[in-house]
């Protein structure tokens, strides 16, 4: 369901119907009539819906997580905002970009549109920027031919689908001065390569039995979930365009089942 369509054409309705009354039925209708329910409804809701309209499209925008493709950073059944203007200001529906500001940094929590279906919206790490070459060999990330640091945090362990629990070691990973928390399972292979699909500038990436090299086109940016060895990312489908971005991660608003991440920063 595309929820911004269907808000956009409600503010379109009711607009509409507002002014109409305004420049023509008011003026013929009767002194002390009332307003037929279909302009009064319509009236009502029209500032209601420009307010909504206005906050997800320009400002702030509501998601919901629904996998464990980020743990342990976002959990499933999170309720995040994102930031819609941080990397520019977008025309509503159409997504395209009428103003510059910042650029993607990498270790940002981006929320974009899925390259293979845009109609779905997809959260992921930047791990490389246009013009980085991102190699992942034996589970270690080298940016630029820079090994990025890893500390081991421990043991973690969660539930999956609810089949069971799933073990994995707990890293810290630096790829700017700050640190963000990552899984490995050291029972799953890096690289799951019958899951890799022909995509646009595949030609960019060399894969192996051990990992792959890619360097990231102009305009494109490569994510990785933080659950590195259960997340659909750049390495399988390949590169996020940079009209595909909707805006960037920055809060946990609710989580029914654990009110103690309400307000948690994202890192």
């Amino acid at each position: 369901m595309n929820f911004p369509l269907i808000l956009f054409v409600l503010l379109v309705i009711t607009g509409s119907i507002c002014l109409l009354d305004y420049l023509f039925w008011k003026k013929k209708r009767a002194a002390g009539e009332s307003e037929p329910w279909w302009v009064e409804y319509p009236k009502s809701f029209f500032p209601i819906i420009l307010i909504v309209f206005s906050l997800r499209s320009f400002v702030i925008e509501p998601f919901k997580i629904p996998s464990g493709s980020m743990i342990p950073t976002l959990l499933v059944g999170d309720f995040i905002l994102v930031n819609k203007y941080t990397y520019g200001i977008r025309l509503p529906v159409l997504n395209k970009k009428i103003m510059d500001m910042n650029e993607p940094k990498r270790g940002d929590v981006l929320v974009f549109r899925y390259p293979e279906d845009p109609s779905i919206d997809y959260i992921k790490r930047v791990i490389g920027l246009p013009g980085d070459v991102i190699t992942y060999h034996n589970k270690q990330l080298i940016i630029n031919g820079e090994v990025i640091k890893m500390e081991y945090e421990g043991d973690y362990k969660y539930v999956e689908s609810g089949f069971g629990y799933i073990y994995s070691d707990r890293f810290s990973e630096y790829l700017n001065e700050d640190s963000h928390s990552i899984l490995i399972n050291q029972e799953v292979k890096g690289l799951q390569y019958s899951n890799v699909r022909e995509f646009e500038f595949r030609d960019n990436c060399k894969y192996r039995r051990t990992g792959f090299t890619c360097e990231v086109p102009a305009g494109r940016y490569f994510t990785l979930g933080d659950n590195r060895d259960s997340s659909s990312d750049s390495r399988y489908w390949g590169f996020v365009p940079e009209e595909n971005i909707v805006g960037k991660a920055f809060i946990i608003w609710w989580n029914f089942g654990d009110f103690g991440r309400i307000g948690l920063s994202i890192k």
